[in-house]
This record gives C-alpha cells, sequence and structure tokens, in this order.
C-alpha cells in the first residue's frame, strides 16, 4: 500500500451538548443530572468521550457559569480538566456547539458531538463513526439506527443511490415520512472548518425558530459536502433521556447490558487471578505476551542475582503450551539465566515437585487447569513449589504489561540447547517416588482393588498409572488419549463431566473411580455405588483418616467456599479448622503457619503436609486408594461413620456469567447491604444473618455453621454463588436469594 492511499489521522477534539434545564423532579435538577444506575447520565457520555479525546480537548456546553456547572455535575469545587462553555439563552443544538466558534477559531480537526441526555452509545459505536469519517473522507458523518418502533428523532432521507438526501425532524414530517425507520440518532462528528461557517449562515427553523443541526447538515448536503453514516444495530443505544419513562426505560437497558454474557476480549494486558494467568487464546494468551510476562520474571531474577539457579518450564496438553513453554525458555536463555526444560507434557503438581527439588528461581507451568479448551495460561511457582502471593504477582504483571515487543530479550531454542543454557529434562520417576514414599503401598497391594480412572485427556495418566500398577491395582484409564479440546468441554472433574465413569463404575463393578482435571491437580471420585462423592466429602473423608486411622496430628486449613464440616471435625479431635480466601497459596501459607496436616478446597485441590506446597490430585488420588485399603471399608460406608461424628450440612453452588460492569456495581450494592447490618440485622430469604465476613467476596453467616457466598472467580468472567445448610431445599433457597440479590 503506498502512502497516498493512506487515510491521514486528523486532530479530534469534542463537545457534549448539556444545557437543556428539563428536569423530571421537584428539585428541578437537569436530566442529565438524574442518577442512571450508579452514576449521573451525563457521566456515562463524558466517559466515553474521554476515551477518545484528552481532557484538554473536551468542552461541555452548560446553561450555567462555569463554576456552577462544576458544583453542579461533579460536586466539587477544584478546578476541572474539561473545558466549560456557557450557551446563556437556548436557541437549538446548532446555538450550542456555535459558542465554540471563538474557542476553536484555528483548529483544523474534526469535532465529534454528543448528546449529555442520550447515554447509552457504546464505544464501540461511536469508534466507527469516527473511524468511517476518517476513512470515507467526509465533511459530516451522522449515526443512525434502523428501529422498529417510533421514536422522536429525526428521519435520514436517501436516494436511490442510497446517499443522504435530507434529514426531517419528528415535529416537520409528513405521515409517510414518519414511516421511514432510518433514525438520525444524535452523535456527529465533523469537520470544524466546515462546520462553523455553516452554523454562522443557519437561518432559524420556521417551526419553531430553534437553530438545528440538522438543518446544518442539510445545508452541506446542499452545499456538495459529502454526508455519511455509520449504522448501530443494538436499538437499545438510541434511548435518550427525556421524561421519567425514559429514564425507566434506560435503567432496564443498563440492567439488561449488566447481566448479558458476552465473549471475553482482552486488551492484550496480563493479569493474575487466583491460579495464575489466564486468557482465552488469541484474545490475550498470545506468545508475544508470554515473551512479555518471561521477560518481566528474567528481569526480577536478574536485580536478585540469581541466573545461576535458573528457571524450570514444565507444559500441559493443551494447544500452544508447549510452544508457549519453548517461547519462554528463548527469553530467559536470552537474559542468561538457565532453564530446565520439560522433555513432555506434565501435570502440574510434577511441575511444582520438580521447581522446588531443583530450588530453581521460578517454576512455570503453562496451563489453565479446569478452563475450557480456548484457554490458556500460566502459574508461576517460588523456589518452594508455592504460589507467590499478591503482591508479588501484581508486580510482576505490571511491569510485564509496560514492556514493549523491542524490550524482549531471546535467543532461538536450537542455539540456547546446543550452548546448554537450557536443557531438556524429566522428573516423571523423581515425583512418583516422592509420592509413593507417602502412600502405604504395600497395603495398597493387599487389598487387590479394581479402580478405574478418567484423566479427562489431561496429563494426569502416566504418572496416576505408573503408582496404580505398582500398588497392583487393577487399574483401567478412559478419555487417555491427548485431545487439545477435551473431548469438546471444560476438563473440570463435576458430575455432569463424568456420567461415562459413573456408567463404567455401576456397570462393571469397580471399588473406586477416579479423576482428574486437564493439568492432574484437582480430584474427583466416585464411589463403589457409582455414585458421585463431593469434593467437600473427599476432604472429610481424607482428614478423618489421617487423623483418626494413620494417628497424626493438626489442623485443617480450608478456603472460606468449603465445607464447615471440616471445622466440626477438627473440633472433635481436638484441633482447629482455619479459613482464608480462595487460592490455593491462601492454603498453603496457612498450612506453614499453623502446621496443618491437611489443606483443601471445595474446588478439588488439597495436599498434606510433608508434600508439595500446591494441589496434587494424583497424591490426593493415591491417597483414596491407600484408605480404602487400609480400612478395608468402601466409600458410603467410610462417609456414614464421618457423618456420625459431623453431622450433615448439604452444599449447593452456581455461578452467573459476570461482565466488568458487574464487577463494580455488584461490590458497590453488597457494601451498603453490609453497612445496613451494623445498623440492624438483616436476613437472606427467611434466614436471619448473623454475621457478614468479606474476607472473600461476601460471606452471609447463618446459625448452625449455615452459609451463604458471593464472589467473583479470579480465573473465569463468573460471579460465584456457594451455599451450605441443614438441608439440599434450605441450600437451594440460598442460593436463589443470592441471585435475587445480585439481580435487585
Amino acid at each position: 500500500m503506498t502512502t497516498d492511499n493512506v487515510t491521514p489521522t486528523r486532530a479530534l477534539k469534542a463537545v457534549i451538548l448539556a444545557a437543556g434545564q428539563q428536569s423530571i423532579t421537584e428539585d428541578r435538577v437537569p436530566i442529565v443530572l438524574q442518577t442512571l444506575g450508579d452514576r449521573k447520565i451525563a457521566d456515562y457520555v463524558i466517559q466515553n468521550a474521554l476515551r477518545l479525546v484528552a481532557p484538554d480537548d473536551l468542552y461541555i456546553v452548560v446553561s450555567a457559569p462555569p463554576d456552577e456547572a462544576q458544583r453542579c455535575l461533579w460536586g466539587v469545587d477544584a478546578a476541572c480538566p474539561y473545558h466549560y462553555v456557557v450557551q446563556d439563552e437556548q436557541h437549538g443544538t446548532g446555538h450550542a456547539v456555535l459558542q465554540l466558534a471563538p474557542l476553536l477559531e484555528n483548529f483544523d480537526g474534526d469535532l465529534l458531538i454528543l448528546y449529555a441526555d442520550t447515554p447509552l452509545f457504546r464505544l464501540n459505536s461511536i469508534r466507527g463513526l469516527l473511524n468511517r469519517h476518517r476513512l470515507k473522507q467526509a465533511h459530516l458523518t451522522l449515526l443512525s439506527a434502523v428501529v422498529d418502533r417510533p421514536l422522536p428523532y429525526g428521519r435520514i432521507i436517501r436516494d436511490a443511490a442510497g446517499r443522504i438526501m435530507d434529514i426531517i425532524e419528528e415535529t416537520d414530517a409528513s405521515p409517510e415520512v414518519r414511516d421511514i425507520r432510518e433514525l438520525n440518532v444524535g452523535a456527529y462528528v465533523t469537520q470544524a472548518r466546515a462546520l462553523f461557517p455553516a452554523l454562522e449562515k443557519l437561518p432559524p427553523s420556521p417551526v419553531d425558530g430553534e437553530y438545528r443541526l440538522t438543518d446544518c447538515a442539510h445545508r452541506l448536503i446542499h452545499a456538495g459536502m459529502r454526508v455519511e453514516s455509520y449504522q448501530i444495530y443494538d436499538q437499545d443505544e438510541v434511548q435518550g433521556i427525556n421524561n421519567r419513562a425514559d429514564l425507566d426505560a434506560a435503567t432496564f437497558i443498563l440492567q439488561k447490558r449488566l447481566y448479558r454474557p458476552r465473549r471475553t476480549e482482552e486488551q492484550n494486558l496480563i493479569a493474575f487471578g487466583t491460579g495464575g494467568w489466564r486468557a482465552v487464546i488469541g484474545e490475550g494468551f498470545t506468545l508475544h505476551n508470554v515473551r512479555r510476562l518471561s521477560q518481566a520474571l528474567a528481569n526480577e531474577i536478574t536485580r536478585r542475582s540469581e541466573e545461576k539457579r535458573g528457571v524450570l518450564i514444565g507444559y500441559d496438553r493443551r494447544f500452544l503450551s508447549d510452544r508457549a513453554a519453548e517461547a519462554a525458555a528463548e527469553v530467559f536463555a536470552g537474559n542468561n539465566i538457565a532453564v530446565t526444560l520439560l522433555s513432555e507434557d506434565a501435570p502440574t503438581p510434577l511441575i511444582t515437585y520438580a521447581t522446588a527439588a531443583v530450588n530453581a528461581a521460578y517454576g512455570l507451568a503453562f496451563t489453565a487447569s479446569h478452563n475450557p479448551p480456548e484457554w490458556n495460561g500460566l502459574k508461576v511457582f517460588r523456589s518452594d513449589g508455592s504460589l507467590p502471593l499478591d503482591d508479588e504477582t501484581h508486580q510482576i504483571e505490571a511491569e510485564a504489561n509496560a514492556l514493549r515487543f523491542e524490550d524482549v530479550v531471546k535467543i532461538d531454542l536450537d542455539l540456547a540447547l546446543e550452548a546448554g543454557i537450557v536443557k531438556r529434562r524429566d522428573f516423571t520417576n523423581a515425583y512418583v517416588d516422592a509420592v509413593e514414599a507417602l502412600i502405604d503401598l504395600d497395603a495398597i497391594r493387599e487389598a487387590g482393588l479394581k479402580v478405574i480412572v478418567d484423566p479427562m485427556y489431561g496429563v494426569g495418566q502416566l504418572t496416576m498409572g505408573i503408582i496404580l500398577t505398582e500398588a497392583r491395582c487393577r487399574v483401567t484409564f478412559i478419555n487417555e488419549r491427548h485431545d487439545p479440546l477435551f473431548g469438546g468441554r471444560s476438563p473440570a472433574p463435576n458430575l455432569d463431566a463424568l456420567r461415562m465413569l459413573v456408567t463404567h463404575v455401576r456397570n462393571e463393578g469397580y471399588d473406586l473411580g477416579l479423576a482428574t482435571d486437564g493439568d492432574a491437580d484437582r480430584i474427583a471420585i466416585v464411589d463403589e455405588q457409582g455414585e458421585y462423592v463431593t469434593v467437600n466429602d473427599i476432604l472429610l473423608l481424607l482428614y478423618w483418616y489421617l487423623r483418626a486411622v494413620r494417628g497424626e496430628r493438626g489442623g485443617v486449613v480450608r478456603n472460606l467456599a468449603t465445607t464447615h464440616l471440616l471445622d466440626r471435625l477438627a473440633a472433635h479431635f481436638g484441633e482447629s479448622c482455619y479459613e482464608v480466601p480462595v487460592g490455593f497459596k491462601h492454603i498453603t501459607a496457612s498450612m506453614v503457619e499453623h502446621n496443618a496436616l491437611l489443606g483443601g478446597e471445595s474446588s478439588g485441590g488439597l495436599t498434606i503436609r510433608g508434600h508439595i506446597l500446591g494441589k496434587d490430585g494424583i497424591f490426593a488420588a493415591a491417597l483414596v486408594v491407600e484408605m480404602l485399603a487400609c480400612t478395608r471399608k468402601k466409600i458410603s460406608e467410610l462417609l456414614q461413620q464421618v457423618y456420625a461424628i459431623t453431622g450433615r450440612l448439604y452444599a449447593e453452588e452456581d455461578g452467573i456469567q459476570a461482565t466488568p460492569e458487574m464487577r463494580i456495581v455488584i461490590p458497590r450494592r453488597i457494601k451498603a447491604l453490609a453497612q445496613e447490618h451494623t445498623r440492624a440485622p438483616i436476613r437472606l430469604g427467611d434466614y436471619p444473618v448473623v454475621r457478614i465476613s468479606e474476607l472473600d467476596g461476601t460471606k452471609f453467616l447463618l446459625a448452625n455453621d449455615n452459609w451463604a457466598l458471593l464472589r467473583f472467580s479470579g480465573t473465569e468472567p463468573l460471579l460465584r454463588l456457594f451455599a451450605e445448610a441443614d438441608s439440599p431445599e434450605k441450600a437451594k433457597e440460598l442460593i436463589e436469594s443470592l441471585k435475587a440479590l445480585v439481580s435487585a
């Protein structure tokens, strides 16, 4: 493409028309200053404008003197970065824009014109308007929409070739024109040097004497200038606010947007959640971002002079995991940092173990764990195998996001391998030995158990197969082949995903069904009757087994979304149960602090004292097999034995697709509710709330260890809802109460 074909980018300024004094309240506050959702109506328009222009390039036309306007719009007296332009007398939209002429006398760029009472335009719609205006090299481009209902907007008249001939206002339109459904919906971008001369010559409307922007567009068309349009397709965007009914309609539209699931879009930024960095492949998860993140980690290693300790890099079976591991190795090698690169795909717990075994400065596991197949990501481990805490990850992600392409230093992998700065290595045998050292293999060999395993197309088969085979189990695997699509579903070992495993156990007489997630750090089990056993119950069984049968001492650590029956069981043994936020890094930190025996979470991760500082589905599966062998009892029998100690609580879990707006609005709503609780007790549905915890999300504690929790996921775009209660029915009621709370 030659430079002759490239459309030059013109300077841009924006003006928001906010001089109307119409009110819908007794206090006479103008409509644009009324509250819509959690902000003033005008704030939505200003926010869009500031995504496109600098504050110094934004002009707001108001009817009050600037100081008063600032106080009215913002509630502050401090100097405001925007320009306030006063329209002393209201003579229409064209007259309002004309007030800028003295300020923009020498401006030779484009002017974006928005209305303060039309707050629902999406930012992408305004960007589309600007882009089309630039590409068409138009003198004026307007925003249009084809609607299926009558609205009081100007109708766009086109000729046979589709060119805009005129814009006729609702008040001037004949019945035939009013039948036209393509509307001028109230946003323009125009060349300033074409606009202001036309405005100065604009005659008043014969209908109401006002000077209208639409009449200016008519004059530009008849002067032979180019007038274009950009069409939007979401009819909700055109909702203006002129009365109470309009405000109610706009509020409903905001609610729809707030809870409308949509495809996750990344902004090329790296953000760590509770389980590392995860993103959609091709959106946020790109090899460029892998290299930037690796460079940030390499910078930290260099600052600490730990180059010789190096890094250990592993990966799972997801699409691009192996390529990402190699790309990372090239960056570390380019920074003179030794790399141990695993020779084949491996479980995350093996990578955690190997990181600690070689005392690497960092361990890297390229995986998105149980997320859907279109996701990938990276878990970063410290030298002891634990996950870094929030302050560390915030520092890493901030440095990575600040790096440019040219800031990354790397060398080709073949050169790095030849030079020996990158070495391939296998830790399978060492990891298996470490697991088997904690398991009573002799007891398992004597039991002769028949076990079936579903690794969910992930990386758990090899190590699990070695351990169970050496323990002389009769073991069968299903879904063991390499499939980066994981059979077309998320590799999360929940009941819906394990129907085939359940069927095999029931029909073929297995003593136990085991499953691990995609990177094998989580576990699920199916008992001898083919019944899915919740992870809450697995944690209960294993803590009971370690404490009552093995005779080991120590408390238990759980996250706040995990069963309170662990508290009851710990109390029965005279031990303590410690509650921490979601994220296994918090569990291992608390285990170290309190020398706890077991740590786990209801989502499927657990470890024990003396093993790795991370969750391990392979070790957990081996420990469950040992429990059956040593007790000579079935899972269902053991559960009844534990329930006789703890009593019963029933858990329920659900999730709502979370939009970015929900992450702002819902915490504000919950915070207000918590403040209300400090003044007078509140209820969740029919049940009194005893206490509210804000350790992580919001947890409502009720009587008799009943509770309900809502928190945003740190790894997926979900608002998670949890409840535990005396009966399944009550747990479901609490979930429904949470849904009603967030959608109110």
